[in-house]
């Protein structure tokens, strides 16, 4: 791979990476707007259920980051 493309790729992934970011941590704010009570009712369990489920998506992608660095690591193998 030439080094043109490694350094096209990683301008992508940094594009791509800041907008997406960024997009989710301004609807991650919006979701705390949610717990202004003079205009929402909500039970503690509501707080915990969208508290899990929001982590259980960072740590499935957090894993899928893992998972590929993991790959690329060298195999331990005895000499024969």
């Amino acid at each position: 791979m030439g080094v043109n493309v490694k350094a096209d790729r990683r301008e992508k992934f940094v594009e791509l990476a800041e907008k997406r970011v960024n997009r989710a941590l301004t609807q991650i704010s919006l979701i705390g707007n949610l717990s202004n009570r003079s205009n929402y009712s909500y039970a503690q369990e509501d707080v915990a259920e969208i508290y899990s489920a929001l982590r259980k998506a960072l740590d499935e992608m957090k894993g899928r980051f893992d998972a590929q660095a993991s790959e690329k690591e060298p195999k331990f193998q005895l000499k024969k």
